[in-house]
């Protein structure tokens, strides 16, 4: 799908147009793929697009540093949301999302602000110890035994089953076939069901915000494997294991650990920096850095992270 081209600048008219700016704030910690959210988990840093900022980065940056006390670093267009059933009663809404990468910050922040675990959203979606025990106990059966034929097939291929293979980057997708199948909570609450949706199927955001979520999740997904953003999430010295796991985190496979730090060392994307880390619970390890310069220095054909396949 073609990446969305949105001008910087967006006329909103009263009772029309309703103009929304959301982060998808990412960060990693201790090996797990963070989101920064807001409402107790609920929603994502967000609010409306005003005539007084001067373009929709700095309306975004403002409305989430306002909310989270998190100042935004690496931040780019993620997609564009304005689906006709997303309207509010005296107009119409269009969600413009960002994707965002930084480091957990230990700074104060308002109540009901905080880091989340991406996979208590998506449980399905962590393949590191093989298939997440929700897809053959929960979602396949359920999948098997409420969805059409159409819809069946298509799970087969997002989820990987009946001799499928897995895809990391269909993130997006696996999420709008348990929509669509009506398992996630979002989909039960349009319906006007009473009914509670199962433990497996995650935690519900307010509106579709988990939806976006999920669009963040597989860009990033796909763009660590050709461009190296993957450091922006990193502190300035790390060790080689620290950043094989913090690209295992973000894409929920594993990667194998030869291949991984050839493929680092042959890109020259990190150096020494001649100091040792001693709290790895076991021998001293080597700290690097990111050599930023690379960058500059040569067209950057990507970091090709080595992912293991199942």
């Amino acid at each position: 799908m073609a990446r969305p081209v949105l001008s910087e600048s967006v006329t909103v008219t009263a009772n029309a147009v309703h103009a929304d700016l959301l982060a998808v704030l990412a960060a990693v910690d201790c090996g797990q793929p963070l989101v920064l959210t807001t409402g107790g988990g609920k929603t994502l840093p967000s609010g409306p697009f005003e005539v007084k900022h001067r373009s929709l980065q700095l309306g975004l940056r403002t409305w989430v540093e306002q909310q989270t006390h998190h100042p935004l670093g690496y931040l780019e267009q993620l997609y564009t949301f304005a689906d006709l059933d997303r309207g509010v009663e005296d107009g119409r809404v269009i969600s413009i999302s960002y994707l965002g990468l930084t480091r957990r910050s230990e700074r104060a922040m308002d109540s009901g602000t905080g880091w989340i675990d991406w996979y208590r959203y998506f449980p399905w979606e962590d393949y590191r110890a093989g298939t997440p025990a929700c897809v053959t106990r929960t979602l396949a059966p359920a999948l098997e035994k409420n969805a059409s034929k159409d819809l069946r097939q298509r799970a087969a291929r997002a989820f990987g089953l009946d001799g499928h293979g897995w895809n990391e980057e269909f993130v997006l997708q696996r999420y709008e076939l348990l929509y669509e199948a009506g398992l996630v909570a979002e989909a039960l609450r349009d319906k006007g069901s009473a009914e509670a949706a199962h433990p497996d199927t995650g935690f519900a955001m307010h509106g579709d915000h988990r939806r976006i979520l999920a669009t963040g999740v597989a860009r990033l997904r796909a763009k660590i494997k050709y461009r190296p953003v993957v450091f922006e999430l990193m502190p300035p010295a790390f060790t080689l294991l620290q950043l094989q796991r913090s690209v295992e985190a973000l894409s929920g496979r594993l990667a194998h650990k030869q291949n991984f730090r050839r493929l680092i060392e042959q890109q020259e994307l990190v150096e020494e920096t001649g100091q040792m880390a001693s709290d790895t619970g076991g021998r001293p390890a080597k700290l690097f850095h990111f050599r930023r310069e690379i960058v500059d220095e040569r067209a950057f054909a990507g970091t090709k992270m080595p992912l293991v396949r199942a």
